[in-house]
């Protein structure tokens, strides 16, 4: 058990180097003005945070999403795994619910964590090195949130993080199970990685699909009040003055960006997880069984709809 988590901890560690470039692209492009833009689209965005900040300004706000990935693992595989041991049948409906209980339980360290993550990927845009900065790392971010604004501080678009990990962790739980099953991931076949892998990418592509409307929202709802203007009074105040202003279109901004990001990610979560078990486990055997509910600890985390 303790190695299967040790593996799903690397897993997810590479999966945010990975992926946390297109997570701040996805970011400045949801949350940019729409008066004044400062990117013309994900190629032009990633572009301009190179030259202008350079390659270092991808990986903006990466200490905290790290910071919590340990947390995160613990709690999704444990309240997945053990959901479904509760709900007996491996259906997948079962597998939908246990993925919603598990996104839902690990809100209470997403929440916190991508808002700090959020602030710091805002913080010196354009700049190459800003020249005043408010927050040093991602621990000093939430305890400043903390100190102004105390615990409804940096538990800031809570409710939008809930909506978006409850239905997003089910889809992707589900997804990945049917896709395993159809392609039959079985121990002894030959292409059993590539069909992990592939099951893994589409299963976090999915997810995002399912609820990236609500991320663009909970985004908006995080980084106001950066600057000392607060524009958004609630969840409902964002998705009206959002849509009155920019469209249907707003929900979408930044989605390609999640999807580039999406697959990779797993894909990469995958691997690590898959070749750490065997190279780890005794013998350099790596077994990995069809998806029962007690082989949780292979399948990834998304990232982050998840680590979508």
């Amino acid at each position: 058990m303790a190695l299967d988590f040790a593996a799903g901890c690397a897993g997810g560690a590479a999966g945010v180097l990975v992926g946390h470039p297109f997570d701040t692209v996805k970011v400045r492009l949801q949350v940019q003005s729409v008066d004044k833009p400062l990117y013309r689209g994900t190629y032009h965005c990633f572009q301009s945070i190179i030259r202008q900040e350079s390659a270092l300004g991808l990986y903006k706000g990466i200490g905290s999403p790290m910071m919590g990935l340990t947390f995160i693992n613990a709690i999704v595989f444990g309240v997945q795994g053990n959901t479904m041991r509760l709900l007996g049948r491996d259906t997948p409906l079962h597998q939908f619910l246990a993925g919603a209980s598990a996104g839902a339980i690990q809100c209470v360290i997403c929440c916190p964590m991508e808002l700090a993550k959020t602030r710091m990927q805002l913080q010196g845009t354009g700049e190459k090195k800003s020249k005043r900065k408010l927050y040093k790392n991602s621990l000093d971010c939430l305890v400043r949130i903390y100190r102004k604004e105390g615990i409804r501080g940096i538990n800031r678009g809570m409710v939008t993080t809930l909506l978006r990990e409850t239905p997003g962790f089910g889809v992707y739980f589900l997804t990945y199970d049917t896709l395993t099953r159809w392609l039959g991931c079985e121990p002894e076949d030959t292409y059993m990685i590539p069909k992990l892998l592939f099951a893994g990418g589409m299963s976090g592509i999915a997810s995002w699909l399912s609820t990236y409307p609500v991320d663009v929202i909970k985004s908006r709802l995080q980084a106001d009040g950066v600057g000392g203007v607060n524009q958004y009074n609630g969840i409902m105040d964002c998705v009206r003055k959002s849509l009155q202003k920019e469209g249907w279109r707003v929900f979408t901004r930044g989605l390609t960006s999640t999807l580039l990001r999406a697959f990779p990610v797993n894909a990469t979560t995958f691997a690590t997880v898959t070749l750490f078990l065997m190279y780890m486990r005794e013998g350099g055997e790596c077994s990995i069984q069809s998806p029962e509910p007690q082989s949780v600890q292979l399948q990834p985390l998304q990232s982050q709809p998840n680590s979508m």
